[in-house]
């Protein structure tokens, strides 16, 4: 899968650097996420070793791979635009494939349509395991369009999916070995709208609940020291939200983030030890953490828009996307592998 000997992952003949990519979970908003790897991609100085990602995040990273499994870096860049394309509501799928897969992820473009009121009444007032039909429409898509044996069997990229386990409560972490469709619906699987995907007897849930996305895989088995966060659901709104559908909306970032939260205190923590000399290099990893967050850019797109199907909105946050990367490569490039360019602490505090 790789272009360029010498350096891990998926690295183009121009990259110089690698970096393990954490791509955030958030619906519809996962474009300003595609927008950002379309930049890196087409930048070309760096290379991909590894890529964890929760629902949203999940999807692009496992599409990413398959388009350079296909055809390098710009195989990579088109088959994301495809799958953008296909699942907006301009999308060139058979109309009844294009709107399942939109239901699947859980997007409406009318707060009355069918979708939303069958939505509001399973939600408000009965359980998924009352459908009899019990079908995730959006597996036969999946199928469609990633080959998940060929995906599993490329060397280059390591890829890591979050699910989380009903039973437990804790995340669970797929690596790309193991990858099938079933995977990518746990990962994606809002337990209001679907049963839970059993994966080898096991239930598994949204993996935005306990992983988003995941860094900790990120950390081990992996020699670059730089983590770049795609970060798409804001820590902060300075509004308070006041009808049933904010309420719900600002909970729903609230949920999503938590997990990262405590993932970003406990890098926080172990880097101010090592600083401190507390503890000893060799032992633990000094991860560089940098971050392309959504600040500024989804100010005209509230939460309730990730379930929007709009391609006119995609294509904004797209462009949205490949600016903040852009921005971020100008300013930060030279700290990769130096630095990191985060500042945890007003983060998580």
């Amino acid at each position: 899968m790789s272009e360029r000997a010498g350096l891990p992952g998926l690295a183009g003949p121009k990259a110089e650097k690698a970096v393990s990519l954490a791509l955030q979970g958030g619906g519809a908003h996962g474009a300003f996420t595609w927008g950002v790897l379309d930049h890196l991609i087409e930048d070309g100085r760096l290379a991909f070793e590894a890529i964890s990602g929760a629902s949203a995040g999940a999807m692009n990273a496992v599409v990413l791979a398959e388009g350079w499994r296909r055809g390098g870096a710009e195989g990579a860049r088109q088959c994301l635009h495809d799958f953008w394309r296909d699942i907006s509501l301009d999308g060139e799928l058979p109309p009844y494939q294009a709107r399942i897969v939109r239901q699947a992820l859980g997007f409406w473009t009318d707060e009355r349509s069918p979708f939303r009121i069958w939505l509001d009444f399973f939600s408000g007032f009965a359980s998924p395991y009352q459908n009899v039909l019990d079908v995730n429409p959006l597996r036969d898509a999946l199928e469609a369009l990633i080959r998940f044996d060929e995906v599993r069997e490329c060397g280059g990229v390591k890829l890591f999916i979050s699910a989380t386990n009903v039973w437990t409560g804790k995340v669970k972490v797929f690596e790309k070995n193991e990858l099938t469709v079933d995977h990518l619906l746990a990962s994606a699987c809002l337990p209001e709208i679907f049963k839970a995907v059993e994966i080898e007897g096991v239930p598994y849930w949204d993996g935005g609940y306990m992983g988003n996305p995941p860094l900790f895989p990120l950390f081990y088995g992996v020699s670059t020291n730089d983590v770049l966060l795609v970060q798409i659901n804001p820590i902060e709104r300075r509004e308070t939200p006041r009808t049933r559908g904010e309420i719900h909306d600002r909970l729903s970032e609230i949920t999503f983030n938590a997990p990262l939260l405590r993932e970003l205190r406990a890098v926080d923590f172990v880097t101010r030890l090592l600083d401190e000399g507390k503890l000893a290099e060799g032992d633990y990893k000094r991860v560089l953490l940098h971050r392309i967050e959504p600040t500024g850019h989804f100010d005209d797109f509230p939460a309730r828009t990730r379930r929007t199907a709009d391609w006119t909105m995609m294509k904004t946050l797209f462009e949205r996307g490949r600016s903040a990367a852009r921005d971020w490569l100008d300013r930060h490039y030279d700290d990769i592998g130096v630095r990191r360019t985060i500042d945890l602490r007003p983060t998580y505090e």
